[in-house]
């Protein structure tokens, strides 16, 4: 059974388009071992074209300098990687793919029987699979500061619902979080939830305060 997992960088205002101000001073050991984690066992990769760019921008040379990130550097250039791209030039990477249809190529992974596919960044990707129920898993690596510009991971749209799988607080203060998809804590065909539903969970010192209603309007 196929895996489909992303795995971002995050503010805590939502942005996941990483700025390096941001970013690099919450990177240590700890969150370059939940980054192994999150690739161990990848079968294949699935990439934005602007998130593959980046990629391929920087790993082949890190790979060809032999440093301490070459190892790394290999294994993506190994991977099989999947780019969403409309474009036909030459992608410039060994074991490389494309497909103007990310949907499509999600499934046929699956139909291939893969294990593991890891999406990398590529925000608008991410954004697809969910869309079309083809996300299994989605992986966040919470950094504590609200960056106040950049792309955020949801723009406007209908209400996604998701299950917490774990979550890990990290030495720097990073929060590793994994969610799943899910319908949401209200039953299939059962009547939305209201502030009548959650009355009976109201602290009873602010009930009484506050008239009985906590400071909700019911509407």
């Amino acid at each position: 059974m196929t895996t489909i997992v992303s795995t971002l960088f995050i503010s805590l205002d939502g942005v996941a388009e990483i700025d390096p101000d941001w970013h690099f001073p919450y990177f240590d050991a700890a969150v370059g071992a939940a980054v192994g984690e999150d690739y161990a066992g990848v079968d294949a990769l699935i990439l934005g074209r602007v998130t593959y760019d980046s990629f391929a921008g920087a790993w082949p040379d890190r790979e060809a300098a032999g440093g301490e990130d070459a190892g790394f550097a290999k294994e993506l250039g190994d991977l099989r990687k999947v780019v969403a791209t409309r474009g036909d030039q030459d992608l410039g990477w060994r074991a490389v793919e494309r497909t103007d249809d990310v949907v499509a190529a999600a499934r046929a992974l699956r139909a291939e029987g893969l294990s593991k596919v890891l999406v990398a960044g590529s925000i608008s990707v991410v954004r697809q699979l969910l869309e079309a129920g083809q996300l299994d898993e989605l992986r966040l690596l919470i950094h504590p500061v609200a960056a106040r510009a950049g792309e955020r991971l949801f723009d406007d749209g209908a209400i996604q619902h998701f299950a917490l799988v774990s979550a890990e607080a990290l030495p720097t203060g990073m929060l590793r979080t994994i969610y799943r998809p899910s319908p949401g804590p209200t039953a299939e065909g059962a009547t939305p939830a209201a502030y009548e539903d959650a009355r009976e969970y109201v602290p009873q010192a602010e009930r009484a305060a506050d008239g009985g209603d906590f400071g909700v309007d019911p509407g």
